[in-house]
């Protein structure tokens, strides 16, 4: 099952969740894009990267756009090793969407999840809105909170 921006606001309305969806003509899957359309800092881009353990378990990472994950801080939080960045059917299959539309919060699975703590120093941050010509708009204690996520330093 492939999910969608109308199973991310049900989310958002079922839970009462303090976040909105913004849509663009153009498309929003990249970084440099989500920038462009909002002109705003990159800081404020929210990137959700799933990670594979090498028994194939899924971590979802939520850095922020000017940041790169650590896969060895990751692995040292996690205390695993050889984590790899999974590739974009694993990320349909797991997570329910298209690599550059994951949303931070909705998710077909639940997967264990870290917020990179930089992020938690925002308002608010985007993040993707489910689909490639949308983005969401969401406090980070929001989605620590949704999420039951852990708070780490998991950025370059």
């Amino acid at each position: 099952m492939v999910l969608s921006d109308k199973e991310l606001q049900e989310f958002i309305t079922k839970n009462k969740v303090d976040a909105k969806i913004l849509y663009f003509e153009k498309h929003t899957m990249t970084v440099d894009a989500a920038v462009a359309q909002l002109n705003i800092p990159k800081c404020k881009i929210a990137k959700s990267l799933l990670l594979m353990s090498e028994l194939n378990e899924p971590f979802l990472i939520i850095i922020g756009g000017d940041k790169r994950v650590s896969l060895q801080k990751v692995e040292k939080v996690l205390d695993i090793k050889n984590m790899r960045i999974a590739k974009a059917k694993e990320v349909k299959e797991i997570l329910g969407y298209e690599v550059g539309g994951v949303p931070p919060i909705c998710h077909k699975n639940k997967v264990l999840i870290i917020v990179d703590e930089g992020l938690m120093k925002l308002d608010s941050v985007i993040g993707g809105g489910g689909i490639g010509h949308a983005l969401l708009e969401i406090k980070p204690d929001e989605i620590v909170s949704i999420n039951s996520a852990a708070v780490s330093q998991v950025s370059e």
